[in-house]
């Protein structure tokens, strides 16, 4: 699926990825491809891509699936290391 992370100074990521995990106002958001339409606010955390292999901070803002398409519209936003992950 397509996916574009936007802060209000820049685009930080414009391209495909199988999956996206995203700190919603209420607790984390699990998207996949195919996702029905749907709209939220963003909090504050880390937005994974395909499994934490990309890791963005944001803060605020929402997000928007449509088309197979989603798109982070957020108010603060800076790309962080994907980091080792524990089961």
């Amino acid at each position: 699926m397509r996916v574009a992370v936007i802060s209000p100074d820049r685009v930080l990521f414009d391209g495909d990825a199988s999956s996206v995990v995203a700190p919603a106002f209420d607790g984390e958001v699990g998207i996949l491809p195919r996702h029905a339409p749907m709209v939220t606010l963003l909090g504050k955390g880390v937005l994974r891509l395909d499994g934490g292999s990309r890791q963005f901070t944001v803060a605020g803002g929402f997000l928007q699936v449509a088309d197979d398409t989603v798109r982070i519209i957020t108010e603060s936003a800076t790309e962080s290391s994907a980091g080792p992950t524990t089961g």
